[in-house]
């Protein structure tokens, strides 16, 4: 089990939490004191109240709940967002309503998932070439399904 620090940063911060036993991701609550709305095609920050303190070796990933996404048409930019284990400031969630209908964003509202991931240390070895494969070059579509 890893241990992850959090601090709530306001009296009113709902701190993450997971909705059934065997989620993987925590919901996240916007720390707001009042609606907000974001207007059509519009991007938004979002408070949380809280920040991190992850252990090196680990991100937090920040994802869209797929039930805001598929009803509201709500999404998070730069998704997932990651919250690297260095980073002590407040969790704010880029949000981004891709429908044609201004979406009211409500105090303690569940926003957004996170989920905490392992990261690797890599080191990157410099080369002039690299290995031949089937798939080679072929990206963006290559593929015929």
């Amino acid at each position: 089990m890893i241990k992850v620090k959090i601090k709530r940063l306001s009296k009113t911060a709902k701190l993450p939490e997971k909705m059934t036993p065997h989620s993987s991701g925590y919901d996240i609550f916007a720390d707001l004191s009042q609606d907000f709305a974001i207007s059509p095609k519009d991007v938004a920050l979002i408070p949380t109240g809280f920040s991190l303190e992850i252990p090196q070796g680990y991100e937090a990933q920040i994802r869209p709940r797929s039930g805001l996404a598929i009803n509201h048409k709500i999404g998070i930019l730069n998704s997932p967002g990651t919250i690297d284990s260095d980073y002590r400031g407040e969790v704010k969630i880029i949000t981004f309503n891709f429908g044609d209908e201004s979406f009211i964003v409500k105090p303690n509202m569940r926003i957004a998932q996170m989920v905490f991931s392992k990261v690797e240390d890599i080191v990157l070895e410099e080369t002039i070439s690299l290995s031949k494969t089937e798939r080679d070059r072929g990206g963006f579509g290559h593929t015929k399904y």
